[in-house]
């Protein structure tokens, strides 16, 4: 090793630096009063600083890598070596202006000049004194600009406080050097070493890991106690953040988990957080406090969010309950409290509206109709919760979109088939993890409004579990005098539904609880008719399938006639489901043809339904004849509307016992009974050998055993059957009846009517039975519908047996 040549620490000024040196030592108070006592030059040439701060007394090296820069340290190199050093701003600003460069700098002289392998220069220089730049004088080749001393307020040399918080400056210092894995232990010598306070402030200012910015401040703070003081907070910070990753890093192993890096990890962001001046907690909590100034809320809701807002500030963010209540304050953000879309009862729009998306259904959109005219009368929401009650494919749900958009509210649609938990209307408790607001109060979020048209799909098919009655809970929902202050579990305070416009559907209103249904206006939605069906296919299902399939209007053409068949030989419903499904395969085996260029008709025709759609399937409901005794048609009513039923008797030798099969409810069972107990009783009246009774067995059955069938609307039926068959007399061609009887001969009304007539019609059917109490349902049902049909209207049995039993014999009639 060559021999080193060290300053004389007693004789340190700049003017006698010995650029050979290798070791440059620390300042002492001497160097500090020669350089106090030196005078600036009026004008200097500027040096800006990318992203360090330069302060009086220390030693730096710097990398120049601009031209302007190493063209300013070879001039200044060889001239005096004094230039003025000021920082930048922003230091990605790669040519600085006036206006990038910060005034108030360190006079530095250079000490030494290394040229650096690859090409940029490397500058050791020492701080002299501050300066405040006073005007720019030149920009070209380099900054140089006139200057003026800053001056510095120090304390007197007695001063207690001053002289404490230098002794905490080195104390504390040590104590960092010694936590800190990153500093040799070395730095600790020249921290006892240095003598001067003003050099020790700038020494640790210039090393602390701080920012241009807050470097930059604390080189223009002019008192030096003052600097010292916030030297000291600056310290105190790191030397926190030491003590807190120290203690961290002791409780974690060295082999960690991925939990606990995860768990490390945070607590280290939440410290820089912290240390940065705030967290990410603390900046939610302030943007949730502004939004809630423009919230149209009420002053107790607006008391109850204040209190759960000043409850989170408490909270860690690291535990559970923390997002939790986040979630909870979120909800209540997201909430349109009072806030209300602006209603449009344009009547004559709204029917527009629904004529335009329904065909049919006159009754019901009459009914709607006048329910939006009370709205617009009493400008208020407290009228009955409407329930569209029909089969299914009638468009009950679509029929509440038309509704929404006729009046201009949002549209809401919750599906309430297979619910069966109560928390799922109501909400959990926040105390549950996972817990949520219910989807009544959710859907009211998505909406976005207080008042949307609310579709309670399918209100029906609420079920009952371990967890509660739904169809319970929902009586709150749909009572306008309770609605107003709805209460959900989750949200803890009442929400007001009762501008909330609700429309439930269903297809059995028998399952309906009996206060839910009393709640509601019932609003029946009947099936539709052939005509009505082919004219629903040609206006929506056809045009709807072809924009769905790529085809346009011109690609396929099905008319009427074709149309009708598909209604009659594919589909079996009181709907318009099956009926798009036909016409989608049609729509298909178009849309193929034109993709494989295959010739076909454009203009379908019936051979074309057959060949895509195969034979007709649907022709059992179809009128059989007469030649048997004792097969009756009868009408019944299902959940897919109308339908046919043939009820047939047969006699074997026996004792006079009565069998009846195909899968029948216990009152269907009930009403075989009391038909045939009436016959015996009446049996003389009515041509009747008593001792039939005793020598054969009767069997009744009704066809399809796999489909259960239930109600009283088979007595007539039933009572036909038996007749026909102990007289061996046909039953009059083409007619069909329903209806309940009684013991004492009587014939009661039945339901579902409008059904049965539409399946007698497409059953070919020309007469039908029924009570005299039913003539009003059939009046109130379209006369077009009616067309060729004669209606019996009986109150007694004797009537139906009159009516329905020819004198005629049936081929090889049996002898009783």
């Amino acid at each position: 090793m060559s021999k080193t040549k060290l300053l004389n620490i007693d004789s340190l000024s700049l003017q006698n630096f010995d650029e050979d040196a290798e070791l440059i030592p620390l300042m002492t108070p001497e160097d500090e009063e020669e350089i106090n006592n030196e005078s600036l030059p009026e004008s200097l040439p500027i040096l800006p600083l990318r992203n360090t701060v330069l302060f009086p007394g220390v030693v730096i090296p710097i990398t120049a890598g601009r031209d302007k820069s190493i063209k300013l340290i070879k001039e200044a190199s060889n001239g005096g070596k004094i230039i003025g050093v000021v920082s930048q701003k922003d230091e990605t600003v790669e040519d600085p202006t006036p206006d990038d460069i910060n005034m108030v700098g360190t006079v530095a002289r250079i000490l030494r000049v290394l040229q650096m392998p690859d090409g940029n220069t490397t500058v050791i220089i020492q701080g002299k004194k501050r300066f405040e730049i006073d005007e720019i004088t030149s920009e070209d080749p380099y900054f140089k600009a006139t200057i003026k001393e800053v001056p510095e307020a120090r304390p007197e040399k007695e001063n207690k406080e001053f002289d404490a918080i230098i002794d905490s400056i080195k104390e504390l210092a040590l104590q960092i050097i010694k936590e800190s894995p990153n500093i040799p232990s070395e730095a600790s010598f020249a921290i006892k070493n240095i003598e001067s306070s003003s050099f020790l402030i700038n020494f640790i200012s210039s090393n602390l890991n701080l920012d241009v910015k807050e470097k930059q401040a604390l080189l223009e703070t002019n008192d030096l106690k003052e600097r010292a003081l916030a030297t000291l907070k600056f310290m105190n910070v790191e030397f926190q953040r030491l003590t807190l990753q120290k203690d961290i890093q002791s409780k974690v192993k060295l082999d960690l988990d991925q939990q606990q890096r995860e768990y490390f990890l945070h607590q280290q962001m939440k410290t820089i957080q912290e240390e940065l001046g705030g967290n990410s907690s603390e900046t939610e909590i302030e943007e949730m406090r502004e939004r809630a100034k423009k919230k149209k809320w009420s002053k107790k809701v607006q008391e109850h969010f204040d209190k759960e807002l000043s409850k989170i500030q408490r909270m860690n963010p690291q535990v559970a309950e923390y997002s939790i209540q986040r979630n909870y304050l979120d909800l209540f953000l997201e909430l349109p409290w009072n806030e209300f879309s602006k209603d449009s009862f344009d009547l004559k729009r709204a029917q527009k509206i629904l004529d335009r998306d329904h065909y049919g259904l006159e009754d019901v959109k009459k009914r709607i109709i006048e329910y939006l005219a009370v709205l617009k009368l009493r400008n208020d929401m407290k009228s009955p919760i409407l329930c569209l009650y029909g089969p299914p494919g009638v468009g009950k749900t679509s029929l509440g979109k038309s509704i929404a958009e006729a009046i201009g509210r949002e549209y809401v649609r919750m599906s309430l088939g297979g619910l069966r938990d109560e928390a799922e209307i109501r909400g959990h408790r926040k105390t549950y993890i996972g817990a949520m607001p219910g989807r009544i109060i959710q859907s009211i979020r998505k909406a976005g409004k207080s008042n949307p048209v609310f579709i309670l799909d399918e209100i029906d098919k609420l079920s009952v579990s371990h967890s509660g009655d739904p169809s319970s809970a929902m009586l709150e929902v749909l009572d306008p005098e309770q609605n107003h202050e709805f209460y959900d579990n989750f949200l803890e305070v009442g929400y007001d539904l009762s501008k909330v416009m609700f429309i439930a559907t269903a297809n059995n209103l028998s399952t309906i609880q009996p206060a839910l249904r009393d709640r509601m206006e019932i609003i029946n939605v009947t099936g539709y008719t052939i005509e009505e069906k082919v004219e629903i296919a040609k206006r929506h299902l056809l045009p709807k399938q072809l924009e769905e399939h790529g085809l346009k209007k011109k690609d396929l053409q099905i008319g009427k006639k074709e149309l009708e068949k598909i209604v009659e030989g594919y589909t079996r419903e009181s709907g318009v489901r099956s009926l798009e499904k036909q016409i989608a395969k049609m729509v298909r085996h178009a849309a193929k043809s034109i993709a494989m260029e295959e010739e076909y008709n454009v203009k379908v025709t019936a051979k074309d339904v057959e060949d895509v759609l195969g034979p007709a399937r649907l022709e059992r409901d179809k009128y059989e004849n007469n030649d048997v005794a004792g097969v009756v048609t009868g009408l019944a009513w299902t959940s897919v509307g109308g339908d046919i039923l043939f009820i047939e008797s047969i006699l074997s030798k026996g004792k006079g016992s009565l069998n009846i099969t195909g899968n029948l409810g216990q009152v269907m069972k009930e009403s075989a009974t009391i038909a045939m107990e009436y016959i015996k009783s009446n049996a003389e009246d009515l041509g009747i050998n008593p001792d039939v009774f005793d020598k054969y067995n009767v069997h009744m059955h009704v066809p399809e055993g796999a489909t259960p069938k239930d109600g009283p609307s088979a007595g007539v039926t039933m009572l036909t059957s038996l007749v026909s068959l102990f007289t061996q007399r046909k039953v009059k061609k083409s007619i069909a009846m329903t209806g309940e009887i009684t013991l004492r001969g009587k014939v009661l009304p039945v339901g579902g009517i409008k059904e049965k007539i539409l399946a007698a019609k497409r059953a070919k059917i020309k007469e039908i039975i029924l009570c005299e109490d039913n003539r009003k349902d059939i009046e109130e049902i379209k006369q077009d519908y009616l067309k060729g049909l004669t209606f019996h209207y009986v109150r007694e049995m004797r009537e139906v047996i009159e009516i329905a039993i020819t004198k005629q014999k049936v081929k090889n009639a049996k002898n009783l």
